[in-house]
């Protein structure tokens, strides 16, 4: 059992949230119950996460995608509101972990992301040295395109749209998990062959077959699964909680 400010502090400290800015806030977003013995870890905090953790009789959630985005309309209305209102209503903590979450050198999205690929981690882009959110390094040998398409199926239950950029194998690789296609370029410019990210655009295709880079969307939700779930795990381990990974499907 932790109180929820020991535990914020520790998340807050552990994740170095105090060097991102980022896109909302991160760490406590509502305050529930200042005793937190069963956690309830996802994704995304959408009704759906919180009608699971209300059944499983949970302290707090926590979660990669939480509220209070920048540009978003403050008012607690629809939606929003009905979110807000379940968790206050059976005084449930929501922890929310965003860019930190990418970044982090052993429990973040992209850490995990590269786990799960057998990729060796080399370095970072989108941002410094110690907090670049994207990923570059390498494969043992090289594959096919064909070949990385299937591997991604295969590790993340997904099938990935592949932009075959040329015919070229691939060993050298970036990846940045969630919704970076806008740094594709950035990643060419590393000199890799492919690029994996969740989300695809319009002028991803052009990029990539003007550059000969293969690209590979494979998932918003499907590549950002395993922080949160290696967090999770920490955290139990670290202040006895119970806690519990649960899989809200989403395809995009």
């Amino acid at each position: 059992m932790a109180h929820v400010a020991q535990l914020t502090q520790y998340i807050d400290q552990l994740l170095a949230v105090d060097k991102f800015k980022d896109y909302g806030p991160n760490g406590l977003q509502v305050e529930g119950k200042k005793e937190i013995n069963r956690m309830i870890c996802g994704v995304t905090a959408s009704l759906a996460l919180i009608d699971a953790a209300i059944e499983q009789q949970a302290d707090a959630i926590l979660v990669h995608h939480g509220y209070f985005w920048k540009g978003e309309d403050p008012c607690l209305v629809g939606m929003k509101a009905e979110r807000i209102r379940r968790l206050l209503q059976h005084d449930i903590n929501l922890l929310a972990y965003h860019l930190p979450l990418d970044a982090h050198g052993v429990l973040g999205n992209n850490v995990q992301l590269a786990k799960r690929l057998g990729i060796n981690i080399e370095g970072r882009f989108i941002g410094d040295r110690d907090t670049g959110i994207g990923m570059y390094g390498s494969f043992p040998t090289a594959m096919s395109g064909e070949y990385l398409s299937k591997q991604i199926d295969k590790a993340l239950a997904r099938t990935p749209m592949h932009i075959k950029g040329s015919d070229r194998p691939i060993q050298r690789i970036a990846w940045c998990t969630g919704g970076a296609q806008g740094y594709f370029e950035e990643a060419v410019a590393l000199g890799v062959d492919a690029y994996i990210t969740g989300e695809v655009s319009e002028y991803t295709v052009h990029i990539a077959r003007e550059y000969g880079v293969h690209f590979f969307a494979a998932g918003h939700h499907a590549t950002e699964r395993y922080g949160v779930q290696a967090l999770g795990r920490h955290l139990a381990e670290k202040f006895g909680l119970h806690q519990q990974y649960i899989e809200i499907e989403n395809p995009v």
